[in-house]
């Protein structure tokens, strides 16, 4: 219990613990030690952060500053994000497990979608009508929403802040953060970046706690005009419930059993990579990992004969090491649901060809990297989302077959097809239900390109300049050009 660090939230400028002082304790998931403690946010305290955003949203210097202005502040942010890159990606890790390889790079990068954002603030842009009335000239202008409440989860948290950030900053919004209960200390470390960017007080909040009360009265505060929510369904519902008491905007980014169809024309070498990378990368703990593999029968033996050499391979350890590549787990409660599922699945018919337990002779929550044989897609944990390194395999033969199985799931957030067929990618591509699609490649992103899914996965978009448009609003403004004096009063124009 020594070297506990102690964490604050930012709400209105300033640093303050909790108002009644409450607090909780922050895991090492690679040594199941308390290394932090975070406040415990009370209704007060997130009135207090919704009040604040509102305040800057509607008066002070935020309410006055120019496009070109916001904009600047964004640079100054993705300026300071690759400058602390190393040191905001080391806390992640140490909070979640992650590794730090790829924590310092998302850190890092997250920089190019704030300066993208920053760009954009100045290109938003209204519509003149082309109206169907003699002597009025129309046109819409594209206004900010208000107070943004904007919730992550604990994965990927500097990406999801970025991706909520920036568009609705760039938009002249104003934001309330409420980071996740099981990792808030990344969050709160790049909260500190928001003064020296030069936003002003109240632009930028964020909360800490769990979904009772923090989660519940933040999305149901009558002053939150948008609610961007990224977790699980359970929690989305709870979310959509809150928001009808304000009638608030909602985007939902939820989970994801995406399927990864490799065709017997791919190249094996590349596919195999692909699938390491989209299931045993981050140790499964993303949204749209790759957990439902597809293999046409012709390459099957092949692609899992290479695929188990790799994952027998694999070192997991200590995340915050250059040579580790598979870390723990970032709760207990994950771990403890996985080997429920994977257990069930073996009693299902399911046939682990690797993994399927946690390794020998570590502490902490680590998992073997696993992959399942299932003969039945109707097994359960076909269309579970686990959020860790567990496969489920199944084989094909045609691309109609393939294509039902794929979309047989209430899922719909990714997918990854592998084939050397360039017509058949793009019928493929166009026939499987998700929003998002790599073809010969995976879990790749950018600030351009927008992210989002269908179905069980959610709605609403992330990134790319849409996304921008969505945290705004059109006004339509009427005006007369005539001279001479309205027509009949009773009688509409």
């Amino acid at each position: 219990m020594t070297n506990i660090r102690a964490y604050q939230m930012l709400i209105d400028g300033k640093w303050v613990d909790a108002s009644d002082g409450a607090m909780f304790d922050s895991i090492n998931p690679a040594t199941g030690e308390i290394w932090s403690r975070v406040p415990e946010a009370t209704g007060a305290d997130v009135d207090e952060a919704v009040k604040a955003a509102h305040k800057a949203f509607s008066s002070g210097p935020w309410a006055s500053m120019t496009p070109t202005e916001r904009g600047r502040c964004l640079r100054n942010l993705g300026d300071l994000l690759a400058v602390h890159s190393e040191s905001l990606g080391r806390t992640e890790s140490v909070d979640t497990g992650k590794m730090l390889k790829e924590t310092r790079w998302q850190a890092k990068y997250i920089a190019e979608f704030f300066h993208f954002y920053a760009g954009c603030a100045d290109k938003i842009s209204g519509k003149t009508l082309p109206i169907d009335k003699p002597d009025l000239f129309v046109f819409t202008n594209r206004e900010p929403l208000g107070v943004v409440a904007a919730i992550v989860p604990w994965n990927s948290q500097l990406f999801l802040v970025a991706v909520k950030l920036g568009p609705a900053l760039a938009a002249g919004n104003t934001v309330v953060l409420k980071a996740s209960e099981h990792a808030s200390a990344a969050l709160l470390e790049f909260g500190k970046l928001i003064e020296e960017a030069g936003f002003p007080p109240g632009v930028v909040n964020i909360v800490t706690g769990h979904g009772e009360p923090c989660g519940k009265v933040l999305t149901s505060h009558p002053l939150v005009a948008r609610i961007s929510f990224t977790g699980g369904p359970n929690a989305a519902r709870h979310v959509l419930y809150n928001s009808a008491k304000n009638f608030a905007e909602v985007s939902l980014e939820l989970g994801g059993k995406s399927p990864f169809i490799v065709f017997d024309d791919a190249n094996i070498e590349s596919a195999v990579n692909g699938s390491v990378a989209g299931i045993f990368g981050a140790a499964g703990q993303s949204c749209v990992a790759g957990s439902r593999l597809y293999l046409h029968e012709d390459i099957a033996d092949e692609f899992l004969e290479r695929m188990i050499k790799i994952a027998k391979q694999i070192k997991i350890g200590d995340p915050l090491l250059e040579d580790t590549q598979m870390g723990p787990l970032c709760t207990l409660g994950q771990l403890e649901n996985i080997e429920k599922e994977v257990s069930l699945a073996i009693n299902e018919g399911g046939r682990i060809l690797h993994g399927g337990k946690r390794p020998k002779n570590m502490d902490g929550l680590f998992y073997e990297p696993t992959i399942i044989s299932c003969d039945d897609q109707n097994m359960k944990i076909v269309d579970t989302e686990l959020f860790g390194p567990v496969l489920s395999v199944l084989k094909f033969r045609t691309e109609e077959e393939v294509i039902n199985l794929a979309n047989d799931t209430v899922h719909g957030l990714a997918a990854g097809i592998f084939t050397r067929d360039g017509a058949r990618s793009l019928r493929v591509a166009k026939a499987v239900k998700a929003g998002i699609v790599w073809v010969n490649t995976y879990r790749v992103v950018s600030p351009i390109a927008e992210f989002g899914g269908v179905k069980g996965s959610g709605y609403g978009r992330e990134s790319g300049f849409q996304a921008m448009y969505d945290y705004t609003r059109p006004k339509t403004i009427w005006m007369n050009m005539s001279d001479e004096p309205l027509g009949n009063p009773f009688v509409m124009r």
